[in-house]
C-alpha cells in the first residue's frame, strides 16, 4: 500500500504532463528520461518494422515507466510509482512523431488539414514488478488550413517538440473544427484514465 499522503514520479520532462498531474492534484516529482537527444537516449521512439501505432504508444509508454524505475533504484531514491505516457499524431495509419524542423512541421500540418487523425496517449504506472497501462484515443477534425495558415504558425515555434507538429492548448486550437475524444489527452495526459490506473494501484489524488 502507498503512504497516508503518497507521491509519485513523473518519468517525462513535459510541462503539459506536469501541469495536468497538479491539476487533479496528484503530488509528484520529476524523474529525467532522456528521450532524444544528448549524450544517449534512455528510449528510442521510433517505430518497429510493421509494428501498429497502438503497439508503438503502449510499448514506448512502458519503456519509460521501466527506464524511469530503473532509475529511481540506482538513484536509491524513496520507492514510489512511476508514471510515464507517450501520445502520438496518427493518420492513414502513420504515425507522425515531432517534427525535426520547420520543413518537416509544415508538411504535417498540411497533412492533417482538411483531414480527421487519431491522436494516441498511452499511460504507464510501474510500482514494483506490477506496470498497469491504459491508451486514451481520440479523434480530431482540422478544418482546411491555407499554406499561410501553416507557415504563420509554424513561426511562432510552436509545433517543435509537439506530436503531430501541433498543441491543442496553443494556437492550434483554431485549426480543431472537432474533437470526439479526451481534451487531456491530446494534450498529453488523459486525466480521466490516469486517475483510473493510479486508484488501481492504490494511488488516489487529493
Amino acid at each position: 500500500m502507498l503512504t497516508e499522503h503518497p507521491s509519485i514520479y513523473l518519468a517525462s520532462k513535459s510541462p503539459r504532463r506536469m501541469e495536468l498531474l497538479r491539476q487533479i492534484g496528484v503530488e509528484f516529482e520529476g524523474l529525467l528520461v532522456r528521450e532524444s537527444g544528448g549524450r544517449r537516449r534512455d528510449v528510442i521512439e521510433t517505430p518497429r518494422k510493421d509494428e501498429a501505432a497502438l503497439d508503438y504508444v503502449k510499448r514506448i509508454a512502458r519503456t519509460k515507466a521501466a527506464v524511469g524505475w530503473h532509475q529511481m533504484n540506482r538513484r536509491k531514491l524513496p520507492p514510489r510509482p512511476v508514471l510515464a505516457a507517450d501520445t502520438e499524431v496518427v493518420i492513414d495509419g502513420a504515425v507522425l512523431g515531432k517534427p525535426a524542423d520547420a520543413a518537416g512541421a509544415i508538411a504535417m500540418l498540411l497533412r492533417l488539414s482538411g483531414n480527421t487523425h487519431d491522436v494516441l496517449t498511452a499511460v504507464a504506472v510501474r510500482w514494483h514488478a506490477q506496470i498497469v497501462l491504459t491508451v486514451s484515443t481520440s479523434h480530431v477534425s482540422f478544418r482546411t488550413l491555407t499554406q499561410g495558415d501553416v507557415e504563420r504558425y509554424v513561426a511562432t515555434g510552436e509545433p517543435f517538440d509537439k506530436a503531430g507538429g501541433y498543441a491543442i492548448q496553443g494556437r492550434a486550437a483554431a485549426f480543431i473544427r472537432h474533437l470526439d475524444g479526451s481534451y487531456s489527452g491530446v494534450m498529453g495526459l488523459p486525466l480521466f484514465e490516469t486517475t483510473e490506473i493510479l486508484a488501481k494501484i492504490g494511488y488516489h489524488a487529493a
